[in-house]
C-alpha cells in the first residue's frame, strides 16, 4: 500500500499525537537534571520542583505587597484586555469586510485601504499608539484592533465575494432589497468565516497582547514576563508561558465548538 493511502487506527493517531510533547518534555528535563546535576542553583532550566514551587507562590500565595494572587490577577487583566480587543476588531471586520465585499462602490475605496493597513507591522506603530492614545488600557487593546482588524476585514470581503452570482440575483428577483440582502444572505456565510478566521488569528492577538504589556504595564502576563526576566526567573517564565499556550488552545477550542453549534452546514470536515 502507498504511503498516502495510509491512515492511523484511532489509538495510533493519539499516540502519534502525544509523541512529540512527550519527546520536547523527555528532552527539557533531561537537559534539566543534566544542569543541576553539574550547578544546583542553575536557573537556566529549572527543574518540575522549582516550578511548581513558583506557580504554588504565584498562584496560591497572596503578594507581600498587595496581597492579591499574582498569577490569577494577570489571568484576568490579559484575558479583559485580549477579549476586549477582540470583539472590537471583530465587529469592524465584519462591518468593513461586508460592506467592501457587497457594495462595489463601497470596494473601490475600502480594499485598498485594507490592503496597505494589513501591510503596516503594527508592532512598528506601538510607541504611536502610546503617544496618541496614553500608556493606559486603551492604547493595548488598540494594538490589538489596528493588528487584527485589516485582515480580518479583508478575509471576510474575500468570502462575500465569493458568494455565487446566483445566490444574490435569485435573492434580488424575488424582492430582496440591499439591506435584506445583507442580513439574510451575507451576515450568516460572514458569520461562519468571522469564527474561523479568528482561530487564526488568535496566536497574533496574544502576541501583540503581550508585547504592549512588556512596554507598558502595571499587570498581565506579558508584563509579568518581562518583568522577572531581569532575575532570569526561569522557573516562573516557563510556567507563565505554558500557561499562555493553553489559554490560546483553549479559546481555540471554544472557537471551534462554537462555530460547530452554531454554523453545522458549513462544517463540511475543515473545522
Amino acid at each position: 500500500m502507498r504511503q498516502i493511502n495510509r491512515h492511523p487506527s484511532r489509538g495510533m493517531h493519539i499516540m502519534l499525537m502525544l509523541l512529540p510533547f512527550f519527546l520536547l518534555l523527555g528532552v527539557y528535563f533531561i537537559g534539566s537534571a543534566v544542569r543541576l546535576d553539574a550547578n544546583p542553583h542553575d536557573k537556566l532550566l529549572p527543574g518540575l520542583d522549582q516550578m511548581l514551587s513558583a506557580l504554588d507562590r504565584m498562584a496560591f500565595t497572596p503578594d507581600r505587597r498587595s496581597g492579591d494572587y499574582l498569577f490569577w490577577m494577570d489571568t484576568l487583566v490579559s484575558l479583559a484586555r485580549l477579549l476586549t480587543g477582540l470583539l472590537i476588531a471583530s465587529l469592524l471586520g465584519l462591518c468593513i469586510g461586508i460592506t467592501a465585499g457587497v457594495f462595489p462602490l463601497w470596494r473601490a475605496s475600502l480594499s485598498p485601504l485594507m490592503t496597505v493597513l494589513s501591510m503596516i507591522p503594527p508592532l512598528a506603530i506601538l510607541p504611536v499608539l502610546f503617544i496618541v492614545f496614553g500608556l493606559d488600557e486603551l492604547s493595548k487593546i488598540m494594538l490589538i484592533v489596528i493588528g487584527i482588524t485589516p485582515m480580518l476585514a479583508r478575509d471576510l470581503e474575500h468570502r462575500a465575494r465569493e458568494i455565487p452570482q446566483e445566490i444574490i440575483i435569485k435573492a434580488q428577483t424575488l424582492g430582496a432589497n440591499s439591506w435584506t440582502l445583507v442580513l439574510r444572505v451575507v451576515l450568516p456565510q460572514l458569520l461562519s468565516r468571522l469564527l474561523t478566521s479568528l482561530r487564526l488569528l488568535l496566536g497574533s492577538a496574544w502576541l501583540f497582547l503581550i508585547s504592549a504589556e512588556a512596554i507598558s504595564s502595571t499587570a498581565g502576563l506579558g508584563y509579568r514576563i518581562f518583568l522577572v526576566r531581569r532575575y532570569m526567573a526561569m522557573d516562573v517564565i516557563i510556567p507563565y508561558v505554558v500557561w499562555i499556550t493553553l489559554l490560546a488552545w483553549l479559546m481555540d477550542l471554544a472557537l471551534r465548538k462554537l462555530h460547530s453549534v452554531c454554523f453545522p452546514w458549513a462544517e463540511g470536515g475543515k473545522a
